[in-house]
C-alpha cells in the first residue's frame, strides 16, 4: 500500500507542476481550445488553486460546468510588456484606439446574451457619442470596421464571443454583413484582472492624463498588504507604516516570485532591498527553492540573478531564436555587436548595424529595403531583446543585460553560401537555455 501510495503522490505532483506551468503560459484556458489541458486544471483544481495563491498572491476560479479555468495573474510591475494583439495583421499590439473600443464593445456586452454585429456596433456608436471623452466610433470608415474587427476577434478568442452564424471579418468590407453572437456573460466578467475597479477611481476625464501613473497604482492596489487607499491612490510611505510585519512579509513573498514566474529573467539589480533581503535570506530561499520544484522548474541561479527552466517548454509563450519574424532574426543578429560593446550602443550606432545587415542580405527583410528601414529594423529587433529580457535601455542606450551573454552566434548564413537572401535562425547555433515566460534557445536545452 505504502508503494501504491507513494506513486500516487507522485503522479499527482507531476500533474500538478504540469497544470501550473499550463496556467502561466494561458491564464484562460478554455475546454474548446484545449480539452486535455482544462481537464487536467478541472481534475486538480484545489491543489493549484491553493499553490497560486499561496506564492504568487494570484486566484484560480475552474468553471467545469462552463468549460473555462481562469487565473487572475496580477503583475509585479505593471507595464506595456504584454500588450493585447490582433488575431489578423501579423499579430500586431493593439493601439490606444483599439482598447477604447475593447472596453466599450465589453460593457455593452455585459447585457447582450445574444447579438448581431450590426446591433453591437450602433450601441458602440452611441456609447462613444455620449461620452465627451472618446472619440465617436463611426463604422461608415474602413479603419474604424477593422479596428472593431480586431476587438471582436479577440473576445472571439477569448470564447467570450460565439459566432452562431456569419464570419466576423465580412464586417470590413461592408456594414451590411450579418453575424449572430452568443455572448458568454460570466466569462467577459472575469477578463479583468485588476484588483481595483477601474470605476472606484472617482476622478475628473480632464484629470486622468496627468494623473495616470498615480492611477494605474491604484488600480493595481491590493488591500491584504495593508495601507490605506483614498480615491484610488495611496501614499506608500503611510502604506508602509500602517502594514503589518506579516503583510509585509506577505508582499515580499508575492512581488518576487510574481515576477520570477511570470519573467523571462528576474535580475538582482531590479529588485528593491526589501526583495533583494528577503530573497537571500534563509525561508526566502527555501520557499523559492521549493516552488519552483513544486511547478515543475529548474532554478538557475547566478551572480546576476534567477532563471528559470522550464524542460518541457509549456510555460514558454515566446520563443527566441526563431525565424517567425524578420525582426526576431534580427534581434538574434544584433545581440553580436550588443554584448561586444559592455558600454551599450546609440541609436545611431543601432541603425548602422541594421544598415549592415540590409547589405549583407540585400533580398532579406524587404519591408526594411527603405531610407528609414535600418532604424526601423534594428528598433523592433531591440525590442524583441527587451521583452526577452536580455536588454534595456540606459541614458539613451541600449545595453546587453547578463542573460543576452547566453546566446553565442557560431553561423549567420544558411548552408549555400551563394545565398544571399537572408539569415536563417534555423541554421544557427546558439548557447542558451529554455526559460520560463518566453526565452528559448536551441542547442543547449535541459
Amino acid at each position: 500500500m505504502s508503494t501504491l501510495a507513494n506513486q500516487l503522490a507522485a503522479a499527482e505532483r507531476e500533474e500538478v507542476a504540469r497544470a501550473i506551468r499550463l496556467l502561466l503560459v494561458r491564464p484562460l484556458l478554455t475546454e474548446a481550445a484545449d480539452p486535455a489541458g482544462f481537464e487536467l486544471v478541472r481534475r486538480r483544481r484545489e491543489p493549484l488553486a491553493r499553490w497560486f495563491d499561496y506564492t504568487c498572491g494570484w486566484s484560480l476560479v475552474v468553471e467545469a460546468r462552463r468549460g473555462y479555468a481562469r487565473l487572475t495573474k496580477v503583475r509585479a510591475n505593471p507595464d506595456g510588456s504584454r500588450p493585447a494583439r490582433r488575431e489578423r495583421s501579423g499579430r500586431a499590439p493593439f493601439d490606444r484606439r483599439r482598447y477604447v473600443l475593447l472596453c466599450v464593445t465589453a460593457a455593452e456586452l455585459l447585457s447582450m446574451p445574444m447579438t448581431t454585429i450590426g446591433m453591437l456596433a450602433d450601441r458602440v456608436v452611441q456609447a462613444t457619442a455620449a461620452d465627451r471623452a472618446l472619440p465617436s466610433f463611426d463604422p461608415v470608415h474602413r479603419p474604424e470596421r477593422t479596428a472593431f474587427v480586431d476587438v471582436l476577434k479577440l473576445l472571439e478568442a477569448y470564447d467570450v464571443l460565439r459566432a452562431v452564424d456569419g464570419t466576423t471579418e465580412a464586417y470590413v468590407e461592408s456594414t451590411a454583413a450579418k453575424v449572430l453572437y452568443r455572448v458568454d456573460t460570466t466569462l467577459l466578467m472575469r477578463l479583468p484582472a485588476a484588483p481595483v475597479g477601474a470605476s472606484g477611481l472617482a476622478v475628473p476625464p480632464d484629470e486622468v492624463p496627468a494623473r495616470f501613473e498615480q492611477l494605474l497604482t491604484g488600480l493595481a492596489r491590493e488591500r491584504r498588504y495593508g495601507g490605506v487607499v483614498v480615491d484610488g491612490t495611496a501614499d506608500e510611505a503611510h502604506s508602509e507604516a500602517a502594514a503589518t510585519d506579516a503583510q509585509r512579509n506577505l508582499r515580499l513573498r508575492h512581488s518576487v516570485l510574481r515576477r520570477l514566474f511570470d519573467d523571462p529573467v528576474l535580475y538582482r539589480s531590479d529588485l528593491t532591498d526589501d526583495e533583494l533581503a528577503y530573497v537571500t535570506s534563509l525561508t526566502g530561499r527555501q520557499i523559492l527553492r521549493r516552488s519552483v520544484e513544486q511547478a515543475g522548474f529548474v532554478l538557475e541561479e547566478r551572480a546576476e540573478g534567477f532563471l528559470l527552466v522550464d524542460p518541457d517548454g509549456l510555460a514558454t509563450d515566446v520563443r527566441f531564436p526563431d525565424d517567425t519574424s524578420t525582426a526576431r532574426v534580427a534581434a538574434l543578429l544584433l545581440l553580436e555587436p550588443l554584448c561586444a560593446a559592455p558600454a551599450g550602443l546609440l541609436p545611431e550606432q543601432l541603425a548602422e548595424a541594421g544598415a549592415d545587415l540590409l547589405r549583407r542580405f540585400p533580398r532579406w527583410a524587404k519591408a526594411f529595403q527603405s531610407e528609414d528601414g535600418a532604424a526601423r529594423l534594428a528598433d523592433d529587433a531591440v525590442g524583441v531583446l527587451r521583452d526577452a529580457g536580455l536588454v534595456r535601455r540606459t541614458r539613451g542606450r541600449v545595453v546587453a543585460c547578463p542573460a543576452a551573454y547566453r546566446y553565442r552566434l557560431t553561423k549567420t548564413t544558411s548552408s549555400d553560401p551563394e545565398d544571399k537572401s537572408g539569415p536563417d535562425a534555423s541554421s544557427r547555433k546558439t548557447a542558451g537555455t529554455t526559460a520560463s515566460g518566453g526565452v528559448v534557445a536551441e542547442g543547449d536545452q535541459q
